[in-house]
């Protein structure tokens, strides 16, 4: 236990480990991770995996494309492999409106240099003739978008930092900021006392109750989301497909399970975990219909994570405007594995340098949400 840190940063998911590894990279070798449970045991563990960049809104795919290209030299650049595979990401039109806002999105990705295209029904099927596409209007694919496994990817991150110098702290929880006329002087834990006056709140679903610790209101809320593994079968689906009006996605993994799952516009804000028979009833009858080999597959194993929204989707990435160094990376809405290296880099710059090197992230501060914020679409 380390009595002072130059950095503090709290929560031990994909997001926290990334930030601690990008700050030793660049040279601050004294910072200390508090996780309260064990590394990826919140949102980051539960999660799908996907990595894509085909978003409706700019700011999110300039993030998601720095991530690819830090994910293409991960293993290279850590020494871990973390089953990252570039099978694409396909998602799936079925109303005229979506037909309308694929278009524009599809036009505003290529703008930023994505490699993305639109496939018609005829060539959605020659491509995936597994797959009921009755009602379908169109798709889009990007091929460079993908997946891999997020608990070795947290595990990656925070093994290189150790190696660097940086302290990691499991089963530690953080029960108080201390604060001292607009300064952090501190974190108290329940091992004890980190002197710092810079502290990073990237703690996932609890991202709001650690900033009213700092004394700061932070708006984002918690829902629960969930997702289900199926027995292993034979490759056969290389990208990640999802229906936004359907409200599902699927992909294949590594090893052949079939991990899916949907969002519920009827969930309650909350830290629920505990997995229903409501989830489990829709998806084993939905999913079927538009993949029929999944008629006699059987589940395996079904679980429940928290998604942190903020009021437009988009991640909140932001230094506090009321008290020094309070940096905090929250609100992903569920899309925090597959943009953390950009955010692990941009908030490493931003702490050291001053501001963020190679992506811009001003749009994403809280100030937005004063002046009307144009929501992230392409959520499930």
């Amino acid at each position: 236990m380390r009595a002072e840190a130059s950095v503090v940063i709290i929560g031990g998911g994909i997001i926290g480990t990334a930030i601690a590894f990008y700050l030793c990279k660049k040279g601050m070798k004294d910072v200390v991770l508090v996780e309260k449970s064990y590394l990826s045991s919140g949102s980051t563990g539960r999660c799908g995996g996907g990595i894509r960049q085909q978003w409706s809104e700019r700011m999110n795919v300039r993030l998601a494309m720095r991530s690819v290209k830090l994910f293409e030299r991960f293993e290279e650049e850590i020494g871990m492999d973390i089953e990252y595979y570039q099978g694409g990401y396909l998602l799936l039109a079925y109303t005229d409106e979506e037909v309308e806002l694929f278009h524009k999105n599809v036009a505003m990705q290529q703008e930023e240099g994505l490699d993305v295209r639109l496939l018609s029904k005829e060539e959605t099927k020659e491509k995936f003739p597994f797959m009921n596409l009755e009602g379908l209007k169109l798709a889009t694919f990007c091929p460079t978008d993908g997946h891999a496994n997020p608990h070795l990817a947290t595990m990656a991150y925070a093994k290189a930092a150790e190696k660097m110098g940086a302290m990691i702290l499991t089963h530690t929880e953080v029960t108080d900021i201390d604060v001292q006329s607009g300064q952090i002087k501190g974190v108290l834990t329940t091992k004890g006392y980190i002197k710092t006056s810079v502290v990073v709140n990237a703690a996932g679903g609890f991202s709001r109750e650690v900033g009213l610790m700092a004394g700061v209101e932070l708006p984002t809320e918690s829902y629960r989301h969930q997702i289900f593994v199926t027995e292993p079968l034979e490759h056969i689906l290389d990208p990640l497909v999802i229906s936004f009006v359907n409200n599902f996605y699927i992909r294949q993994t590594k090893s052949g399970n079939f991990i899916m799952g949907q969002g519920d516009k009827d969930e309650p804000p909350s830290h629920k975990h505990d997995p229903s028979w409501k989830f489990l009833t829709e998806m084993t009858e939905k999913m079927p219909h538009f993949f029929p080999f999944l008629k006699e597959v059987r589940v395996l194993r079904h679980w429940a994570g928290l998604y942190n929204m903020s009021p437009d989707a988009q991640p909140i990435i932001d230094k506090s405007d009321k008290l020094s160094d309070f940096y905090f990376a929250i609100g992903f809405s569920g899309h925090g594995f597959m943009l953390a290296p950009a955010v692990g880099e941009a908030m490493a710059d931003w702490i050291i340098y001053g501001s963020p090197e190679e992506v811009d992230i001003s749009n994403l501060k809280m100030e937005r949400f004063s002046k009307g914020v144009s929501r992230e679409k392409n959520v499930v």
